[in-house]
């Protein structure tokens, strides 16, 4: 074993997972140790960047299967690269989505309507109802 080889206990505290959560993504293929220290799995530094992706992509609702598939995409994989636009234009609405509601909430922190929610500003945020001429909040 080299110097610059984590223990497992280190990864998982680095990343902010528990041991078990490597064991699983090990199983599932989407990590590999470098080796062992006696009984204890060893990864390479980089192991952490590949773990954020898992992280974050986790985060963001895709699949263990559907992660693999994007880990070991090839430029000339067009299907995998086909659901990677498509999730893509998925996140994009999710995305619109948690913009509106943040602005709503936003909204609603200084609004005087009441109540709240049935502020005209406060649903259109949202995209509940178009944009028509409305009484304005007093803030």
């Amino acid at each position: 074993m080299t110097d610059d080889l984590l223990d497992i206990a280190e990864v998982a505290q680095r990343a902010g997972l528990a041991p078990s959560a490597l064991r699983f993504y090990e199983k599932k293929g989407l990590i590999e140790p470098a080796g062992r220290n006696g009984l204890r799995r060893t990864y390479r530094p980089d192991i952490l960047e590949r773990l954020g992706l898992i992280t974050c992509a986790r985060s963001a609702g895709f699949t263990i299967a559907e992660i693999s598939g994007f880990l070991a995409a090839r430029p000339g994989d067009t299907a995998i690269r086909d659901r990677m636009a498509a999730k893509a234009r998925t996140l994009d609405d999710q995305i619109a989505q948690l913009t509106r509601l943040r602005d709503s909430l936003q909204h609603a922190s200084t609004c005087d309507h009441d109540p709240v929610v049935d502020c005209p500003d406060f649903k259109r945020a949202i995209g509940r109802v178009p944009t028509v001429p409305s009484r304005q909040c007093a803030h």
